[in-house]
Order: structure tokens, then sequence, then C-alpha cells
């Protein structure tokens, strides 16, 4: 817990970025990116080179740096159908461990893509089966043997399927990753605004943006405005309150600069490197000045706003409430809570 509050960090990632995983020669470009965004928040997994980043994180290690060094009680691994790795980059086997070594401390997304057309209905089938998991992780585009792929969330034959398929499941929860290219890939894909027919057409989903605020700021601010069921996950967002905090504060002030105070109820805290102990005290006592305020037009964030970013949206995003309660209960007696920021 920070300072009292429980913190649920909604996206962390046990990457296998092992040359010997590429299954594409641009998979080079997504190791490189997700090396500056670990450089940038200081993480455990940073090193002083790509090459020597470029390994096998197993699921143990990222556990110990993510409940053991940091105030973080509960994290989401996501499943990642990412093929320029060879298993995904964040493999399902890595998921099932993670769910059997320590149940109470993760959550889980399956992985798929719409791309594969029928065969994304199965595999999304048979993770559910498998997993239980809480949520679907989606990528825009695809590095093939053939070039780059790419779909829209608002494409009626290759997204909607999957997105009936897993409202039909049980799993409300979909998680699309934005802002963020993966590499020397068309932008449009990246931006916001094929959420919007998604959201309109599947109301009972919860559309959960990854990298929400780190670009397309007014786009976003005008979406949280105008879908109660679109959510924003601040991986890498999170990170500029350690490289670049007046970046932070602007990012997160402009998203509400629409709506105000009540897009605050649907900002969650989100890392990939579970690994950002420095960016949450800064975030404990993070605050907007006075010439942010006016520009934006935005309220000071209380105590209250940080708690509900930190966990409260999460619980109230997935109608989990309970069962993350009782998920932080058993996490004060078990190995973690032993040791490191935890006991604060």
């Amino acid at each position: 817990m920070l300072n009292g509050m429980p913190v649920l960090d909604a996206v962390v990632h046990a990457y296998n970025l092992d040359p010997a995983n590429y299954a594409l020669p641009q998979t080079r470009h997504i190791v490189e990116m997700n090396f500056r965004l670990f450089q940038a928040a200081g993480a455990q997994a940073a090193a002083r080179s790509v090459d020597e980043f470029s390994r096998d994180f197993s699921i143990e290690e990222v556990s110990e740096w993510t409940f053991a060094q940091t105030d973080t009680d509960l994290a989401v691994y996501h499943v990642l159908p990412i093929r320029a790795f060879r298993d995904g980059g964040c493999s399902l086997a890595k998921a099932v461990e993670a769910q059997r070594r320590w149940p109470d401390r993760w959550l889980v997304y399956a992985g798929v893509d719409p791309l594969d057309g029928p065969k994304a209905l199965d595999d999304l089938e048979e993770q559910a089966e498998t997993l239980d998991p809480v949520g679907l992780k989606l990528y825009p585009g695809q590095y093939t043997v053939g070039g780059m792929r790419n779909w829209r969330m608002d494409d009626a034959e290759i997204a909607y399927p999957v997105f009936r398929r897993a409202l039909e499941l049980g799993i409300k929860v979909i998680a699309i990753h934005k802002a963020i290219p993966m590499g020397p890939d068309p932008l449009d894909f990246y931006r916001m605004g094929d959420i919007d027919r998604a959201a309109a057409d599947f109301p009972e989903a919860r559309f959960e943006v990854v990298h929400g605020g780190v670009a397309f700021l007014e786009e976003t601010a005008w979406q949280l405005s105008r879908f109660p069921n679109v959510y924003v996950n601040l991986e890498g967002t999170a990170t500029f309150l350690v490289s670049r905090p007046l970046a932070f504060q602007y990012a997160l002030a402009a998203m509400a600069s629409v709506a105000g105070k009540r897009v605050f109820d649907r900002i969650m805290w989100g890392t990939g490197t579970g690994n950002l102990q420095l960016g949450l005290e800064r975030f404990r006592d993070f605050a907007f000045d006075e010439p942010t305020m006016e520009r934006f037009g935005v309220p000071q964030l209380t105590g209250e706003d940080k708690a509900k970013i930190l966990f409260g949206n999460y619980a109230g995003m997935t109608g989990l409430g309970d069962e993350l309660q009782r998920r932080l209960d058993c996490a004060r007696s078990d190995e973690f809570s032993k040791r490191g920021p935890a006991l604060d």
C-alpha cells in the first residue's frame, strides 16, 4: 500500500525479449521501443544497452520487483498476441504460472489477434477456459512475413466478432494498445477515433485504452467526455512522473479538459514495468499547479481521486470490488508482504 492506499498496477509485463524469440527482423523495433520506456521509468529491468535488455524475464523476477520492491499490491498480466515474437511477447505459459503460484496477487487478460479470424475466436475460448481472464488484450497491427497488417476497432467484420465472443464468455473488458506505434507502422491505427463506434455499438463492454495520455490528448479528452464505457490505462504516461513530470501534469489535465473531474473516475494506474516506485511516490505527492488548472479548466486532484486512480477505478471498471478486497486481505500475509515497501 502507498500511505494507506491500495495499489493495483493495471498492466505488468514479463517479456521474452531474447533474440531467440524473434520471429521477424522487425521485432527489434518493438524491443527498442520497450527499452526506451523502461529506461525512462528507471525500472528494475532497465539496462545499459538494448542488448542487455534483450532477454527473457521470468514471472518470478517480475513478481519480486513488482510486489516486494514497490508499494504495488495487485497487478494484471496481459497475454500478448504480438506475432513478431514466437511466443507473443508475454506468453500464455507465464500467465498460467502467475495464477498458479500467486493467485491472489495476479489478475490476467487473454490475448488474441483479430486478424486470425475464426482462429482468434477459438484461441479466445481456449484461453478463457485456461485462465478465466478478467479482460482481453488486443493490438491494432501486426508485423507478418508479408508486411505490416492493421485493423480498426470499428471494423464490423474483423473486430466485432471478437468483441461479441468475449462478451459471450463473460469478458467485459477489452484493452486496446493505442498511442505508441509499434515501430515504423502507420500512425493512424494508433489514434483514438475508431474506438468511438465500438464503444457506441457495445455499451455493455468496457474499453480500456492502454497508453492513454501518451499522445492524442484532445481526442482522448473528447472521447472520455462522450463514452462512459471508455477507460484509460496510464502505462507509458505514468513513466512521465519519473522522466518528465511536467508532461505527466499536462497529460492528466488535458484528458480532463472537456469533461472535468468525472474523468478521474475512469483513469487507472498502470506501468508496464511493475517497478515504478519513484513514480508511485511522486504520484502520492502530485498536485496540479495553478497555471495548469487555469489553462485546462480542471480542479485540483484530491487524495480521493488518487485512491481511485490507484485502485478504485479498476474495481469499478471490472465490478470486482469484493474480490479485489479479498485478494488484498490475502496479500497482507504472503511471501512478498514480509519484505519491501508493501509493509508501509
